[in-house]
């Protein structure tokens, strides 16, 4: 019998619009020992609740999303880590916030708990107050001969955020890299926990700030579901110019970045120029450089003014573009720094369920926006933007695709723009809904269960990063130290979003 199969022979919980099914531990077990005969059941995310494991999974072959759940018993579950390797970060922070040990885990290490938090286990029923010394971090023992370590961060140079990365080199090539994070972690569960939909929806915009309408976004879509609420047309409508101009921002922005670590500074500096018109017109028209706090649960937080700035904006970055395609690719000392480079294997990305970019540049066909539509993707749905070569250039040429899509939807969204009200009141009520929406970093699954009174019983927000990040340490591997650099920004996961 398939995983799938198992998984739909629970009992239904009553989760909208993607059904969650209730599993003993012994048919969860059965399940998760199924997933090595069915790859293309891709895990999505995992998460968990004082008594319960959830799991969200992809049948590629239906484009279905499944939700499996597990009773903890004794404070364990049945691990989903030696299947599916992209569990491994995603039991580890259960562990740490709730306590949960995953059985046969691949690895049992904290993540994001340093040992400095006051409280151990913050999201369990009873949390314990932290008197124990935070101990040294545990890496992974090294073998051989003529290898050394570079330890780099957690502080960086500039203003990025914090996280440790420890190289293992031989000479210059890059034998291993093993990441910790955790440094920014904000107790985003827990100070959503209790409160209106509506109140925690400022927590969910501050996540990870550069995709702060998708996360928004994720989370609204799981509360309206949960309460079965409709946003107005023409908050659909705006809701997705608005998803789309943040796309916009980020590929400029990472497309500049990756040329400047390639010493190659004047794309760096005009997609710069570009990307700063596209926020200053975001700031006119939605009053927000980074559109924050502006998608809520049931609508918009304020109507669209005059769009002319966001369209001038547009049509600067669409006249430009063509030139700067053509230095990117007529520049034989920047084709040599990122054809070849950072090499991510599709059947790995698979396996991962790798998202966006980092995933669509290595053969992976999944985007949210076409598997899920809603508003004027359900109309309409973006073209899908797929490379094979999975190298920093093949993660370029996606976003430099991606742009000229994205701001061809923004126009067409933009001139169809159905009049009316832009915001429905949730009901106080309960309930249990999944969002998910493609960032431009890939697929955010949010998850709200609402008690009786409509208030927030428990929630998890999964960023894209979550895959993604153990992604670029296999992709490091056999490249020198200096294209690190050019392979963490052509992924440019989120810290701050794994961090919760």
């Amino acid at each position: 019998m398939s995983a799938s199969l198992m998984i739909r022979r629970g009992a239904r919980q009553g989760c909208k619009p993607h059904e969650r099914f209730l599993l003993t531990p012994t048919e969860f077990a059965r399940m998760a020992a199924a997933l090595a005969e069915q790859p293309m059941l891709a895990l999505l995310s995992m998460w968990a609740e004082p008594t319960l494991v959830h799991a969200a999974f992809l049948e590629e072959s239906s484009g279905k999303l499944l939700l499996a759940s597990c009773p903890a018993t004794e404070r364990k579950y049945p691990a989903l880590s030696p299947a599916r390797p992209g569990a491994v970060r995603l039991e580890r922070m259960i562990r740490d916030l709730w306590g949960l040990e995953a059985t046969g885990g691949v690895d049992l290490r904290p993540w994001l708990d340093h040992g400095r938090w006051p409280l151990t286990e913050p999201m369990a029923a009873r949390p314990a107050r932290n008197g124990a010394i935070p101990e040294q971090p545990a890496f992974l023992p090294i073998e051989g001969e003529g290898w050394h370590q570079i330890p780099v961060g957690p502080v960086h140079a500039g203003i990025i955020e914090p996280g440790h990365f420890r190289f293992t080199v031989q000479g210059e090539m890059v034998v291993r890299l093993e990441q910790r994070l955790g440094y920014t972690h904000k107790g985003t569960l827990g100070l959503m926990s209790g409160k209106s939909p509506r109140t925690a929806a400022r927590f969910a915009a501050r996540l990870s700030g550069d995709s702060t309408v998708a996360h928004s976004l994720a989370f609204a879509e799981a509360a309206e579901a949960a309460t079965a609420t409709t946003p107005p047309p023409r908050a659909l409508w705006l809701r997705a110019a608005m998803l789309e101009l943040e796309r916009i921002a980020n590929h400029l922005g990472d497309w500049g970045f990756i040329c400047n670590d390639a010493a190659f500074a004047w794309p760096h500096a005009r997609c710069g120029v570009l990307r700063e018109g596209v926020l200053r017109a975001n700031a006119q028209v939605f009053g927000h450089r980074l559109m924050m706090d502006r998608v809520i649960p049931g609508g918009l937080a304020l109507d669209l003014a005059e769009p002319g700035p966001i369209l001038a904006a547009l049509d600067a970055v669409e006249a430009e573009m063509p030139a700067l395609v053509a230095i990117y690719e007529s520049h034989a000392s920047l084709q040599d720094r990122v054809v070849g480079t950072g090499i991510l294997a599709p059947a790995l990305a698979a396996r991962f369920a790798a998202g966006g970019v980092v995933g669509r540049a290595s053969g992976r066909r999944f985007d949210a926006r076409l598997a899920f539509p809603s508003g004027p993707f359900a109309g309409g749905p973006p073209m899908l933007m797929v490379r094979e070569e999975g190298d920093v250039d093949a993660r370029v040429r996606v976003r430099i695709a991606e742009l000229t899509e994205s701001i061809r939807l923004v126009r067409r969204t933009l001139a169809t723009l159905p009049p009316g009200e832009i915001y429905t009141a949730l009901p106080q009520r309960g309930g249990e809904g999944l969002g998910i929406v493609e960032s431009f970093r890939g697929e955010i699954l949010t998850w709200v269960a609402l008690d009786d009174g409509g208030l927030i019983r428990a929630v998890f927000p999964r960023d894209p990063s979550w895959l993604n990040w153990p992604l670029l340490e296999a992709v490091v591997e056999g490249n020198i130290v200096a294209d690190f650099p050019l392979c963490n920004k052509s992924f440019n996961c989120s810290y701050s979003g794994v961090d919760l």
